[in-house]
């Protein structure tokens, strides 16, 4: 998961549902890209019954992310990947992540791990930086998920539509299966008057373990800079 004229504006905010491993919209997961494992997604974020461009309808460019994992140890795992989103001036983000999955530090600790994403290649365009502590627990009883991170970016672009700065935030997040293997629901929400804030609820299909479509709507804290709510197709692939 992700735009200063309409094409920048849209550029800086598709890159949330992309590369890094993601909730729904943020990337507020404790998960991992598995080892040894290619990851690849395709998202796509548009507006629906606005009509064409000029006339309300509008779409962030498509993502085409890969990832890949790592183990580092008996508990430290990473996993690093990048974005190219097209079509855009300046096209390329990358992201890491690094940390404890849950029950790697004690039997009961929860997941623990530090994130690194919307590392852009434009200096003061798209130069994100965004850094965040990740901290993730399954409920008891089978009752989901939960995952809540606190978010630092760069100050000189994370900005509201009116040139606040608004670098800070938090990020939780909210996971579960209807039909293990099959369905599951997801929803998740970012704070701040920025091109991170915002969030949605979706449904996973699973298709087979390694392949998966999310479908749902989006909305945005700042409609100026992200525009209205639109519907997301995220495609995930593993090879």
């Amino acid at each position: 998961m992700c735009l200063i004229a309409v094409c920048l504006l849209h550029l800086v905010a598709a890159q949330l549902g992309a590369t890094p491993s993601t909730t729904y919209w943020t990337p507020c997961t404790m998960d991992f890209q598995a080892p040894d494992l290619t990851h690849i997604t395709l998202d796509n974020y548009f507006t629906v019954g606005r009509n064409g461009p000029g006339s309300g309808g509008e779409s962030f460019p498509t993502d085409v992310g890969l990832t890949w994992g790592r183990q580092l140890s008996d508990r430290l795992q990473f996993e690093f990947g990048f974005d190219v989103l097209e079509p855009s001036d300046h096209p390329l983000f990358f992201s890491a992540k690094v940390g404890f999955p849950e029950g790697k530090l004690s039997p009961r600790a929860p997941a623990v791990e530090l994130g690194l994403f919307n590392v852009g290649t434009e200096r003061g365009v798209t130069n994100h930086n965004v850094l965040h502590l990740i901290v993730g627990k399954s409920l008891p009883r089978e009752a989901g998920r939960l995952h809540v991170s606190y978010y630092v970016g760069n100050g000189d672009v994370l900005r509201s539509s009116d040139g606040r700065k608004e670098n800070t935030g938090f990020m939780v997040a909210y996971d579960r299966w209807l039909v293990t293997g099959k369905f599951m629901i997801a929803m998740d929400y970012a704070s701040g008057d920025n091109a991170i804030g915002g969030g949605g609820i979706g449904l996973y299909t699973f298709f087979t373990p390694n392949i998966d479509l999310l479908v749902g709507p989006v909305w945005f804290n700042d409609e100026g800079l992200n525009g209205k709510m639109k519907w997301t197709t995220q495609i995930d692939m593993n090879f």
